[in-house]
């Protein structure tokens, strides 16, 4: 069976962009998500995202376009390797590599589509049914934290990242209140992970004070401890996870596996975190799976309009708080065509 690709299209979310954590604030009209849709000729669609905006996919997709149109749809892993490889001296990374990300995505999209078959099997097979999500939200200050984790816990999720805002950036006594607030909320049933937000722009938190925070966190049993560092820091993050009792996490920055290596092979940290819609897609990202196979939690940014209302069929947690994996063929998703045509702002 021959499927060819025919066309690649981006299309720019706007007008919801959610809030980040950066010191520069967003307005929400600004474009930071990117889908990427590939048509074939059997009339088969695949779509797949990217976190760069529209403009820098558009330039990025002039480069890759002469490269794909006409490519075998249903080979994403040899496709997305002859992507990196022909613009290997546009550089590593940035752009690009996103973009390709997206591509890759919607290239296993097709592949599913094309043979009946969700992108879990493909991948390898069906080690489980469902997976527990982590509401993934932002430091706030205590009040409005307490509010946001119980409304949370009602919603039944039972693990949530909390991350950036004012943590880390005003007092270890704010810190350890913001930390013990939202065990108080939770419970001890719940788990609770933090993530410092060491890519902001120009961290000023050094090794020092991610040791002594570290040791706080344990005392309220935090699952991992995320981004205490600048991302680049390699050294002192194997120093930091010699020297913690809570798991050192990282990794969302990184693109393509050759970056992880050295992270993985120096035990720089417990937890690897490749971002699909940066990394290169679900090809990269089982290969650095393959390193650390087990992966008990998927991030869940939430409220996310580009998530809870981009669906026909939102993601919906069951009553262990748990998501189930999608066996539809493909990704196992429909997108909002209404909500799209909105966010993109299309005619």
């Amino acid at each position: 069976m021959a499927i060819t690709i025919c066309t690649i299209r981006s299309i720019g979310l706007l007008g919801r962009t959610h809030t980040t954590g950066w010191d520069t604030k967003l307005d929400p009209g600004v474009n930071l998500h990117t889908l990427i849709e590939v048509t074939t000729d059997a009339g088969i669609i695949g779509y797949g995202s990217v976190y760069t905006s529209r403009a820098l996919v558009d330039a990025s997709l002039h480069i890759l376009s002469p490269f794909l149109l006409g490519e075998c749809a249903l080979e994403p892993e040899r496709v997305s390797e002859k992507l990196h490889q022909s613009t290997f001296w546009h550089g590593h990374g940035g752009a690009i590599t996103h973009t390709i990300s997206g591509i890759d995505q919607a290239l296993w999209d097709i592949l599913g589509k094309a043979t009946g078959q969700p992108v879990c099997r493909l991948l390898g097979g069906i080690y489980r049914t469902r997976v527990k999500p982590y509401a993934s939200i932002l430091f706030e200050e205590p009040a409005r934290l307490r509010n946001t984790l119980a409304q949370l816990v009602e919603r039944g999720f039972r693990a949530i990242k909390m991350g950036w805002g004012i943590f880390g950036r005003q007092t270890r006594n704010s810190d350890e209140i913001l930390i013990r607030t939202a065990r108080e909320v939770v419970g001890e049933t719940v788990d609770l992970m933090v993530d410092a937000g060491g890519s902001e722009q120009f961290w000023q938190n050094s090794f020092k004070w991610a040791l002594e925070t570290v040791r706080m966190l344990a005392d309220y049993q935090i699952t991992w401890f995320e981004e205490p560092l600048r991302p680049d820091d390699i050294e002192d993050y194997i120093l930091l996870r010699e020297h913690s009792a809570v798991p050192i996490s990282s990794g969302e920055v990184l693109t393509r596996r050759q970056s992880f290596l050295p992270w993985i092979e120096r035990h720089a940290v417990d937890i690897i975190q490749p971002d699909l819609t940066k990394v290169g897609g679900l090809s990269e990202g089982r290969r650095i799976g393959w390193s650390m196979p087990i992966a008990p939690y998927v991030e869940y940014l939430t409220p996310s309009p580009y998530i809870e209302d981009i669906l026909v069929d939102p993601f919906c947690l069951d009553e262990d708080g748990m998501l189930p994996v999608p066996m539809k063929p493909g990704l196992g998703i429909q997108l909002n065509e209404d909500v799209l045509n909105f966010m993109s702002r299309r005619q």
